[in-house]
């Protein structure tokens, strides 16, 4: 088993989709509603500030990938983001080999 910091003062989020325009499509950033961040996964604790406490989480559990539903008080995983849609606009390579 492992602990993971948990952050009040710092929202989870998600991709929701994406924006295009530049060379590559931008991810859109969405909050997830009553989940805050994990902020590190560690297999001690030690001491924190207020604003910041521990959970027990199970091992496979990554910072950043997953976050803490105030809520339920459980740590769940943070949606997939959508697919990336194509870009018409790929960068060229110089030097490919066809092999």
């Amino acid at each position: 088993m492992k602990y993971a910091l948990i952050s009040l003062q710092e929202n989870a989020c998600k991709v929701v989709g994406w924006r295009s325009g530049g060379e590559l499509p931008e991810p859109v950033i969405e909050a997830i509603p009553n989940a805050a961040r994990v902020a590190e996964v560690a297999e001690v604790t030690f001491p924190v500030a207020e604003s910041l406490f521990w959970v027990d989480c199970a091992d496979n559990v990554i910072a950043d990938e997953w976050y803490y539903d105030v809520v339920g008080q459980q740590i769940l995983a943070v949606p997939a983001a959508p697919p990336m849609p194509a870009s018409g606009n790929q960068p060229s390579s110089t030097g490919s080999q066809t092999l």
